[in-house]
C-alpha cells in the first residue's frame, strides 16, 4: 500500500523467545496512532523492527510501498525518538540539533530553536549532564522538528513533569495540524494520550489484541455515576469493567450499550485505560 507503513505476518524471536508472533498491521498516512500494551508486549519491538533497528525473523514491512529492510530512502521517511541516546555523552543539545539536520534534510532549525526557550532547554549543555527530563525534551524537539511523513514517539514523556507533558502535547497537537503526518504513540499513561489518538493498537504477548479507530474503541462500553444504590442495582447482570465509589457516590464503567437509564443515573464515555487493563489481562 503506498502512502502507509505496513508490516506483514511479522514475527520476532530472541533465542527460543517470541517478542511478536505473526503481527499484521498498517500505519496509514496523517492519522496519529496510540500503540499500547503491557511491558513486554512487543511494542518497541515492533517499532525497531520498522526502523530497521531489528531484522525479522519472518514477515515483510513496506514503507510507501517500498522495502524497508536496509533501504536508506525508506528509512529516511521516519524519525524514531525511542528511550536510547545514540549520540556521544559529550555532545550538546546543539550537536543533536545539527546531526539530525544532516540525516534528516527537512529538519527545522528554526522551530527546534523555538521550542528549546518554551521548554527552558539549554542548546548549549552537553547530552549528559542533562536531567532526565531535559534529556527526554531535547530528543522529543529533534523528533517534532525532523517533519518525517512518519514519527515514532516510544514512551515520550519519561522523566517529565506535569507542565512539560502538558506543554509537549498541545506542542504535538499544533504541530500536526500545521503540518499532519502519521504519529505512533507507544505509551504507558493511557489517560494522557486518550483524546489525542485516532486510531488505537493494542498488543499483548507479541500479537495484534485489537486494532481499531479510538471512537470505536470507546463505544465498546460507557460509564454510569449516582448514588450508590442505584448503581449496583443497574449493574446487576452486566458486564462490569470497574466500580469506583466516592461517598456516597458510584461510577461504574461497563461493556456493551446503555439501555433505558433509570432517573438520577448519568451516563459518560467509557475510559480506554480501564478497558485497556480489562482487555490486557482477560
Amino acid at each position: 500500500m503506498n502512502n502507509a507503513i505496513e508490516a506483514v505476518n511479522l514475527s520476532m524471536y530472541f533465542g527460543a523467545t517470541p517478542a511478536l508472533r505473526d503481527v499484521s498491521v498498517c500505519f496509514g498516512e496523517q492519522k496519529i496512532y496510540g500503540l499500547l500494551g503491557r511491558n513486554g508486549a512487543g511494542k518497541s519491538t515492533l517499532l525497531n523492527l520498522i526502523s530497521n533497528r531489528l531484522i525479522p525473523t519472518q514477515g515483510s514491512i513496506s514503507i510507501d510501498g517500498a522495502p524497508a529492510l536496509e533501504n536508506d530512502y525508506a528509512q529516511g521517511k521516519i524519525y524514531y525518538m525511542g528511550e536510547k541516546n545514540l549520540l556521544p555523552d559529550t555532545s550538546t543539545v546543539r550537536d543533536l540539533f545539527r546531526w539530525t539536520k544532516d540525516f534528516y534534510p527537512n529538519f527545522d532549525k528554526e522551530y527546534a530553536a523555538r521550542l528549546a526557550g518554551e521548554f527552558g532547554l539549554n542548546v548549549k549543555k552537553k547530552l549528559k549532564n542533562l536531567s532526565t527530563g531535559y534529556l527526554t525534551i531535547a530528543k522529543l524537539i529533534a523528533a517534532l522538528a525532523a517533519n518525517t511523513p512518519y514519527v515514532f514517539f516510544d514512551e515520550p514523556v519519561l522523566g517529565l513533569d506535569a507542565n512539560h507533558r502538558e506543554l509537549f502535547y498541545r506542542e504535538l497537537i499544533e504541530n500536526y495540524a500545521e503540518n499532519p503526518r502519521t504519529i505512533v504513540i507507544s505509551t504507558h499513561l493511557i489517560e494522557e494520550v486518550a483524546d489525542i489518538v485516532e486510531q488505537v493498537v493494542i498488543l499483548k504477548n507479541g500479537s495484534i489484541l485489537l486494532d481499531k479507530p479510538a471512537e470505536e474503541v470507546k463505544s465498546m462500553g460507557y460509564c454510569v455515576s449516582g448514588k450508590a444504590s442505584q448503581v449496583e442495582q443497574y449493574c446487576a447482570g452486566r458486564d462490569v469493567l470497574s466500580i469506583e465509589s466516592l461517598g456516597g457516590l458510584k461510577t461504574a464503567c461497563l461493556i456493551g450499550k446503555p439501555d433505558a437509564l433509570p432517573n438520577g443515573l448519568e451516563v459518560t464515555p467509557l475510559d480506554l485505560q480501564k478497558l485497556f487493563v480489562r482487555l490486557t489481562n482477560a
